[in-house]
C-alpha cells in the first residue's frame, strides 16, 4: 500500500522531533492521534518504522529508507506550494531561519522586521543555536553559517564578509595594565567560547592568538559581550555588535583584525521554489546592508 501524504507528514514530524508529543505540537494534533497514525502507517507497510529508546523515537532501518522518500515527497510539495505562492506580489506563510548566535541576535532582528514590514502576511522564525543547523531534517528552511558546507544536498551562497576585533570595556581598560602588544594579553582575563563546544573551526578565534586559557566562557556571543561590558575581561567581538555596546573599545587593532564570512545554506530541492528564492534574495541583501551599516557606525 502506498502511504498517503497526511501519514507521511506525521511520519516526518516524529522522525524530526523523536517524540509523539513534540510532533503533535508541531502538527497541532494530540499525541495519541500521532501514535495511531504511525501505527497505521507501519501496518500498511508491514514494517516497524521506529523503536522507543531513552532518547525517544528512533528510526529503524526501514524508517531510514522511508525518510529518504518522505523528504523527496516533501520537497516536491514545497516546490508546488512555492510555485503557486510565487505569483503573489508579497510573501506569506511561515519561514524559519537557523543562524549562529551573533547573527541571530545582532543582525536578523532588524533584517527580518524589514522583510515583514514589506510582507505583512509572512511569519519569520529565527532559530538561534550554538551548533550546525540540521537542514536535512528540516529544522529550518535555510540557515546562515560561517563555514560553507562541503557535503550534503545543499545550495550555498556567500552573503558577505565581516570583521572581528579584540574589545574590552572602558572600565576594564582604565583599571588594568595597558595592552600594547598581543603578548600582553597573557596578563589579562580572556572571555570566549567554551573550548569543547566550538562547533565551527572559524569560531576558534583565541587559539590563533596563542591564548590557551579562557577564564570566562560561554557558547553564546551575547553572554560573552555582556561579561565584557561589565568589565570582566577581554574578548573577540564582531564589529557589527559594537554599536549596541557603546562602552566597549577595540584594542590592538594594528595587530588583531579577523575576517570571516556569512553564507546562506538552503535545501537543494528548494532551488525552484520561487517563494523561498524571493525570501533568500531579500535576506541576503538585508544582512549585507546591515553588516555594512553597523560596521560603518562602529568605525565612526
Amino acid at each position: 500500500m502506498t502511504p498517503n501524504w497526511d501519514d507521511m507528514r506525521v511520519f516526518l514530524a516524529v522522525a524530526r522531533e523523536e517524540s509523539l508529543s513534540a510532533a503533535g505540537r508541531q502538527l497541532k494534533i494530540d499525541p495519541a492521534t500521532v501514535g495511531r497514525r504511525i501505527a497505521r502507517l507501519e501496518a500498511s507497510l508491514n514494517a516497524p518504522l521506529f523503536t522507543k529508546s531513552q532518547q525517544g523515537y528512533v528510526l529503524t532501518s526501514a524508517g531510514e529508507r522511508l525518510l529518504d522518500h518522505g523528504l523527496k515527497a516533501e520537497e516536491a510539495m514545497r516546490a508546488a506550494a512555492g510555485a503557486m505562492a510565487g505569483s503573489s506580489k508579497t510573501l506569506s506563510g511561515q519561514i524559519r531561519i537557523g543562524a549562529p548566535d551573533g547573527c541571530a541576535n545582532y543582525l536578523l532582528p532588524q533584517v527580518c522586521a524589514q522583510i515583514c514590514d514589506a510582507n505583512p502576511d509572512l511569519d519569520i522564525q529565527i532559530l538561534a543555536l550554538p551548533r550546525v543547523i540540521n537542514l536535512s531534517r528540516r529544522e529550518a528552511d535555510m540557515a546562515v553559517t560561517v563555514s560553507a558546507p562541503t557535503a550534503g544536498r545543499v545550495l550555498v551562497q556567500k552573503i558577505t564578509d565581516y570583521r572581528l576585533y579584540l574589545v574590552a570595556s572602558d572600565e576594564y581598560l582604565s583599571a588594568r595594565p595597558a595592552i600594547p602588544t598581543p603578548e600582553a594579553l597573557k596578563g589579562h582575563r580572556m572571555i570566549g567560547y567554551i573550548p569543547d563546544m566550538i562547533f565551527d573551526r572559524e569560531l576558534d578565534y583565541l587559539v590563533d592568538l596563542g591564548v590557551d586559557r579562557v577564564a570566562l566562557a560561554s557558547n553564546s556571543v551575547s553572554v560573552q559581550l555582556r561579561q565584557v561590558a561589565l568589565g570582566s575581561g577581554v574578548c573577540v567581538a564582531h564589529d557589527f555588535t559594537l554599536p549596541f555596546h557603546p562602552n566597549l573599545r577595540k584594542i590592538l587593532t594594528d595587530h588583531v583584525s579577523l575576517t570571516r564570512s556569512f553564507h546562506l545554506v538552503r535545501h537543494q530541492g528548494d532551488q525552484r521554489n520561487e517563494r523561498l528564492n524571493r525570501f533568500a534574495t531579500a535576506l541576503t541583501a538585508g544582512i549585507r546592508d546591515e553588516v555594512a551599516r553597523l560596521e560603518a557606525a562602529a568605525s565612526s
